[in-house]
């Protein structure tokens, strides 16, 4: 026997999941729960007695004050799931709310004791003393009236080290953690620039806003503009007009963004470089080598940023520090949180066996609740499904009402279930709500009269989807915030970071796209419902369709598979960049060439995946340039084993020498660069010149033609801008565009391109069809594809073509030669007009800049320096869109403004 004493403690917790009396007690409640939250009214509830009850509360408390080096965690997680639960099923008793204000106070979760209004106080003088000291450490120093989670302190007091990397739940509030730094530092003087890296564009606004949030006259009781009084600027692209003056700047950039900021300002200096959501570096991934390319960048500089890393769920964040050295970093610079101060309530939808299940995480089993026939004649299919669960909402009182959010791993998926609940609801489901209707009438006039968001919305019905708008998208996520939105339908934009608050969560597949998710994504996508800020839990639904082949006991699987650790993108790893990738883009430079096309079989058939090419030859690039200039990267280390000391030495005294030297544009190689430079000095390669803010289809296509040729699209952009048939519907688009042409007006000119040429027309990615102008849903795929070109082919693809044409053109040609005439800025602003160009470098929306230039009477010169300036009265005009964004932009960028009287 061990001569080595155990505390009563440790005794306690080492196995107290297993005890069979807590189990079961613990599956009454999750039982009792589920027919409770079903509103199945017809079946009996497990027995729970008094006795039970006090047990139940007696155990939770218990498990808040586990000390086990292992499970304490989950062990309060668990505690807290059980007194939520409880207090669901028993609202009136003021025992059970007594309890759970213990049960948090151990725990920490002040926000918990909010929520669920105890009265509860610390009862000994001793646990006083210790709350308020405990109070005291966690007061949020940018916001003394609110507390840190303890686990949020001890990641925000890391956040002043060179370099931090951090993972904690979907729910935890990573991002708050970041801006509450940055805020405090603002308030108390720091002259400094921090830069926050998010995964997607979509994201941008929402960053921006709660930064404006945050610093802005709301941000404080005061109602002190911090971002003004300590001469600040929220910058969200390298050509915002605040760049050009004298300020501060918080970036909220993609790492597309970001890098091309560092390209065209590189003296602008970054002290704080955050990377939220950083498992995207670990991924299989189109955008993860921007991320590298920036880092390393920054790396590069005499004054090297603070590189703070945030992401969700997984075990090892110290893997992403490798990018700052070769070794990972040691435990003082890293921090894994494993606390979630929200619990999730997981339920299997089996609509094959058509039976409802809730499943216990605590000990793998699953319960039977019902059999869905049984449930008040409902049929099996997802749709019926959702309007019972509508059903049940509405006769709820309307503090009590739940939001619900549905994931779909695709697009028209998406939109396809959002039609038909908004169908089968009817017009009785129309909710007569003011702000609702409006939106709708917005979404008429902007996008088309057709567009079947516009009906949805009056139903209380949207769907999510990145392409939107971004004034309709901000508006959709806040009426969703505010409640009158209640079911949202989603893609893997809902991965991405969007926070959106949800009662409850429905997951119809496992895959994004065609791809299983990996455990990291699907415990982010689980997360998503339960947010502190707005509730204590959340419930998950997993369906599985009959037409679907995704199995019940496939999300069993996924919820049992702990989250791996995870390795970098250029990391040789099966799942990412292989072995045989790596040796493929090391042979075609050492054989002299800087083409990197898509692997093929002998067949000619794809070896790899499109995003895995992109990611591929991306890192190429970078690999191609780190030995041209001679640096020790990461990315020139993960090659080293495929590339010897002469190999390189060869490879750098191919490129080095010449006028088309490898840049730090990644979205360009050296062999495009050359074809670029002779198409400009040999065949005097220009944008064509436009007449009074008109464009030609035919001039535009054939100019996209020659940089087809040029740039080599159909090695490169095979799948999109190489295929001529897709070239042509592009340049109708890129024409309205570029002309300045609103949504509405844009959708028309699609809707006739498509008229004129039906034949051209897929209902999706795998199926053609002859288009019919008078099928609803067909005028729909166009307005979805429409938006989707606009934001992926003319706002990514084509924009960064332009833009390196345009900064080729200048290097050659001198820099003013575009200024009259550059393409590239049309197509970034979508306006050739100067004013709605103006508009938008300060901030607003291209959609709320054309409204202004049509509503010239909000406009004023400026008797003094003869710069345009708005009227104040614009925060009252009328268009909710534009009131929006005037309320952000008049802090963040005042001197636009002026008064009434001026």
């Amino acid at each position: 026997m061990s001569g080595e004493k155990r505390t009563l403690g440790a005794a306690i917790f080492a196995d107290i999941e297993d005890n069979e009396y807590l189990n079961k007690i613990h599956e009454k409640v999750l039982y009792n729960y589920a027919l409770r939250l079903l509103q199945l009214t017809k079946k009996e509830p497990l027995p729970f007695g008094q006795k039970e009850k006090r047990d139940a509360l007696r155990f939770a408390d218990l498990l808040s004050k586990s000390n086990d080096p292992e499970k304490a965690n989950a062990h309060k997680i668990w505690a807290q799931e059980i007194v939520i639960l409880l207090n669901e099923l028993y609202p009136e008793d003021t025992l059970i709310k007594l309890y759970a204000g213990d049960v948090f106070s151990s725990i920490g979760n002040h926000k918990g004791i909010e929520h669920i209004n105890s009265e509860y106080q610390d009862i000994t003088a001793l646990e006083r003393f210790f709350s308020e000291f405990r109070d005291d450490y966690l007061t949020i120093p940018a916001e003394p009236s609110e507390k840190f989670f303890a686990a949020q302190k001890a990641a925000y007091d890391h956040l002043t080290d060179e370099c931090f990397s951090y993972s904690a739940p979907t729910s935890m509030g990573k991002s708050f953690i970041m801006r509450m730094f940055i805020k405090n530092e603002v308030i108390h003087g720091a002259q400094k620039n921090y830069a926050l890296i998010v995964p997607t564009k979509a994201l941008i606004n929402e960053v921006r806003g709660k930064v404006i949030d945050d610093l802005g006259e709301n941000g404080n009781l005061q109602k002190i503009n911090y971002l003004d009084r300590c001469n600040y600027r929220v910058v969200t692209a390298a050509s915002d007009i605040a760049l050009e003056e004298e300020h501060n700047y918080i970036f909220a950039l993609t790492p597309e963004r970001l890098l091309y900021l560092l390209i065209s300002q590189p003296k602008v200096q970054i002290d704080y470089l955050f990377v939220d959501e950083a498992h995207k570096l670990s991924g299989k991934n189109s955008r993860a080598p921007f991320y590298y390319k920036v880092v390393d960048m920054l790396l590069k500089r005499e004054h090297k940023p603070h590189f703070i890393f945030a992401s969700p769920n997984i075990p090892n964040p110290q893997v992403y520090l490798r990018m700052m050295t070769d070794i990972e970093a040691g435990d003082d610079n890293n921090l894994a949180i494993t606390y979630s101060p929200v619990v999730q309530v997981k339920f299997l939808v089996d609509l094959k066996n058509k039976e409802i299940q809730v499943y216990n995480e605590h000990n793998g089993k699953r319960i039977h609740v019902a059999n869905i026939r049984d449930m008040k004649g409902r049929k099996a299919n997802l749709t019926d499904i959702l309007v019972w669960f509508e059903s049940m909402n509405d006769r709820l009182p309307e503090e009590r009402r739940k939001q619900t959010i549905v994931y779909f791993n695709g697009r028209n998926k998406a939109i396809d279930a959002a039609r038909k609940i908004s169908d089968a609801i009817g017009d009785a489901g129309v909710k007569n709500d003011p702000v609702l209707e409006t939106l709708a009438k917005d979404i008429r006039q902007e996008v088309h009269g057709d567009y079947f968001l516009a009906e949805m919305i009056r139903k209380g019905i949207a769907y999510h989807i990145g392409y939107l708008p971004a004034s309709i998208r901000a508006r959709i996520e806040t009426l969703f915030q505010e409640g009158h939105i209640t079911i949202m339908f989603c893609t893997s934009t809902l991965l991405e970071g969007v926070n959106l608050p949800a009662d409850n969560l429905f997951i119809t597949d496992n895959k994004i796209f065609r791809g299983e998710m990996e455990p990291v994504d699907f415990r982010n996508l689980i997360g998503r419902v339960g947010r502190i800020s707005f509730n204590l839990f959340g419930n998950v639904y997993f369906v599985s369709e009959e037409t679907e082949k995704v199995e019940s006991d496939d999300y069993v699987r996924m919820l049992q598979e702990k989250v791996p650790e995870q390795v970098l993108s250029i990391t040789t790893d099966p799942k990412v960049l292989k072995k045989v990738e790596k040796k493929y883009v090391a042979d075609i430079l050492k054989s002299g060439s800087s083409v990197i096309p898509q692997r093929v079989n002998e067949e000619g058939k794809a070896l790899q995946s499109e995003e895995s090419y992109i990611m591929m030859r991306k890192f190429g690039l970078i690999l191609l340039r780190d030995i041209v200039e001679d640096k020790d990267t990461l990315v020139r280390r993960e090659f080293k084993q495929f590339l010897t000391d002469e190999d390189e030495r060869n490879i750098r005294a191919k490129f080095k020498n010449t006028e088309t030297v490898p840049d730090d544009d990644i979205n360009t190689s050296v062999d495009q660069t050359k074809r670029l430079i002779i198409a400009i000095k040999r065949d005097n390669l220009r944008y064509p010149d436009v007449k009074d803010g008109y464009f030609k289809h035919d001039v535009v296509l054939a100019f996209l033609r020659k940089l087809s040729d040029v740039f080599q699209w159909k090695i490169y952009e095979s799948n999109t801008l190489g295929k001529d048939t897709l070239l042509s519907w592009y340049a109708v688009i890129l024409c309205e565009w570029m002309e300045g042409n609103g949504l509405n007006y844009i959708m028309r000119a699609a809707l006739k391109h498509h008229r004129e040429h039906p034949e051209n027309f897929w209902i999706n990615n795998y199926t053609r069809d002859v288009y019919n102008d008078n099928d609803k849903i067909h005028r729909n795929i166009v307005f979805a594809d429409t938006l989707e070109v606009i934001e992926n082919i003319v706002l990514f693809s084509i924009s960064n073509y332009f833009l390196r044409f345009s900064n080729e053109f200048r290097r050659i040609k001198g820099d003013d030669e575009l200024d009259a005439n550059n393409w590239y800025e049309y197509v970034e602003y979508g306006t050739t007009n100067p004013l709605t160009i103006l508009l938008q470098r300060n901030g607003f929306s291209r959609e709320s800049a054309r409204f202004i230039k049509e509503n010239p009477e909000y406009v004023v010169k400026d008797g003094s320096t003869g710069k345009l300036k708005l009227k104040a009265s614009l925060s009252k005009c009328g268009r909710t869109s534009v009131e929006n964004e005037v309320e952000y932009i008049r802090q963040n960028i005042p001197g636009i403004f002026v008064d009434e009287e001026d």
